[in-house]
């Protein structure tokens, strides 16, 4: 059992077992809040009269004033103790403002005549006599030229005013450090109990959230961190909600991105979530090896299956999500059957991406798996083997882990007619200048009209003769003389000064082809200036005619 006791110092503590405590473990008893004495934390809720007066021994009432926990009867009755602690600090500090009340004037102190007594005690007895204690009070005020009476004027409360308070001084100079707190203490509807129970907030975390309202320590932990958020989220208190996101932040890494993503999720912060996010996309093929990454749940795999930016083949991803179903099935005490993990996934399988893989890939892993429906399998296969290729369920859009905006050149500066296919590949010789990533070529079409092409892209490091990626694939074009986008299922790094070859072997009729070609092409970023220049050669070889001058392959399409 965990309850903080309010002394009549003012005095919080907090009681527990210290081995508990030490090591953030939970309580099997619901946390609670002691107030059998009265203190800062546990007095009645101030009289909502309209004025409220000095006591009748010549004190200040100030932010002593009469406490009492029927505030919303006709007839308040007053409390009889003073409250001490941190209320007696607010006593004898000047401008010391309440919550829901503010003093705006001096206060008459000893000097005050018995009259004032008598006013006082009428104010703060009945609010029926208001027109008396109104009229006592001018009288009051009249008898007292060179010192105003205290007067405290009632003001609607503001809720969440400690959200605006950065340090325990500000919080403390209004008497108590969170909303919640406040409305639970101080409220209209204030609780009568003295103790309070606390049942979903660890011990820990709760004492860590007590040391920053009243000393401004932070106290944070890889273990309580996330019970710590949470209640500090529980009771508005946001400069403690930031530390521990910031802490968060800090300690992010591939292997617990996946949890701290869930979290981050759970708890509405988008920043942290944002982050996490892009820590997957950078290190994909780790966050999905982390053991967190199976406990997750739906929501947040299908958010980040549904990313363009992942940094991983689809294969791979296929493989986590597979990995995730057997968890879910074994969470929801289901068979790891393959009906059952095509139930668990629901939508998220659709959000593989089966297009982008090749078909080897295709063929060992998901047509094999028992997940994928017969006719599916069927679609699937004849999409990597025929054309024109027919529609298939799953999306076929390349992910690519790059950000920033496409960008492309164009070699060609005129368009000619009858170019034509017997087999051979179309290849040129080319170089940047700085780092880039290729995601595509953009091909010239058919002269004869509305036409499909069958077509395999490569690019090869010239040196090695390595294929750093390609694709087999098709396009459809419409006639025309323009350029048509054939991508690569991943985006092919190009390193500075080293020869790469553009290759691209079509099926179809003739086509269109490019003249005047340019040995020499800048692009020059619109918004940074930055400038990313193609140098085109001559690949030796049989090349379909392609060259520098004339032939195909007009585009590059690359991300910088």
């Amino acid at each position: 059992m965990m309850k903080l006791t309010v002394g009549r110092k003012g005095k919080p503590s907090l009681q527990c077992s210290p081995s508990k405590m030490a090591a953030g473990e939970s309580n099997s008893q619901s946390s609670c809040l002691n107030l059998s004495n009265a203190g800062p934390l546990g007095n009645a809720p101030p009289s909502n009269g309209a004025h409220s007066a000095p006591a009748s021994n010549g004190e200040a009432a100030g932010a002593n004033g009469r406490m009492n926990r029927n505030a919303g009867n006709s007839n308040p009755q007053s409390c009889p103790e003073s409250v001490g602690g941190a209320e007696s600090a607010l006593r004898s500090t000047p401008g010391t403002r309440n919550p829901s009340r503010q003093s705006v004037g001096q206060s008459a102190g000893a000097s005050a005549s018995g009259a004032t007594s008598g006013a006082a005690s009428n104010m703060t007895s009945s609010s029926s006599s208001s027109s008396t204690s109104t009229a006592s009070s001018a009288a009051v005020a009249a008898s007292l030229p060179s010192s105003p009476a205290s007067v405290l004027v009632y003001r609607e409360p503001v809720y969440n005013w400690q959200a605006t308070k950065s340090t325990v001084k500000e919080r403390f100079a209004l008497a108590v450090g969170s909303a919640v707190f406040d409305a639970m203490f101080n409220g209209g509807m204030a609780t009568t109990s003295t103790e309070i129970e606390l049942p979903d907030v660890e011990p820990a975390a709760f004492l860590a959230l007590l040391k920053f309202l009243y000393s401004d320590e932070v106290q944070i932990g890889p273990e309580t961190v996330m019970t710590t958020l949470y209640t500090a989220k529980k009771y508005a208190v946001p400069a403690l909600e930031a530390h521990c996101v910031e802490f968060l932040k800090k300690n992010l890494r591939a292997d617990n991105a996946f949890m701290l993503l869930t979290q981050a999720r759970l708890f509405d912060e988008p920043q942290l979530a944002s982050l996490c996010l892009e820590n997957i996309d950078k290190n994909t093929v780790d966050a999905l090896a982390a053991e967190g990454f199976t406990d997750i749940d739906l929501d947040t795999l299908m958010a980040v299956l549904e990313r363009d930016t992942l940094g991983v083949r689809e294969v791979c991803l296929f493989g986590a999500a597979v990995r995730w179903a057997e968890a879910e099935a074994q969470r929801q005490q289901l068979q790891p059957t393959p009906e059952n993990k095509r139930r668990v996934l629901g939508k998220a399988l659709s959000l593989i991406r089966f297009p982008l893989m090749t078909i080897e890939e295709f063929a060992a892993g998901p047509a094999q798996s028992g997940i994928l429906a017969d006719r599916e399998v069927v679609s699937l296969f004849l999409h990597f083997t025929v054309n024109p290729k027919p529609h298939v369920e799953f999306i076929d859009r390349p992910r690519c882990c790059l950000r920033g905006k496409e960008c492309s050149i164009t070699r060609f500066s005129q368009v000619e007619s009858r170019w034509g296919y017997s087999g051979t590949s179309d290849r040129i010789r080319f170089s940047v200048n700085r780092r880039i990533f290729v995601v595509g070529f953009g091909l010239y079409g058919s002269i004869h009209g509305p036409t499909d092409y069958q077509v395999n892209i490569q690019i090869i490091h010239t040196d090695s003769n390595t294929v750093l990626g390609q694709n087999d694939t098709g396009f459809s074009c419409d006639g025309t003389a323009s350029t048509f986008r054939v991508m690569f299922k991943e985006p092919v790094e190009i390193l500075p000064s080293v020869n790469y070859i553009a290759c691209t072997t079509l099926k179809g009729p003739d086509s269109h082809y490019g003249t005047k070609g340019m040995r020499k092409v800048t692009h020059e970023a619109p918004t940074t200036g930055t400038k990313t220049c193609f140098t085109f050669c001559y690949a030796a070889g049989n090349n379909n005619g392609t060259s520098v001058e004339d032939g195909q392959i007009p585009e590059v399409i690359f991300y910088t």
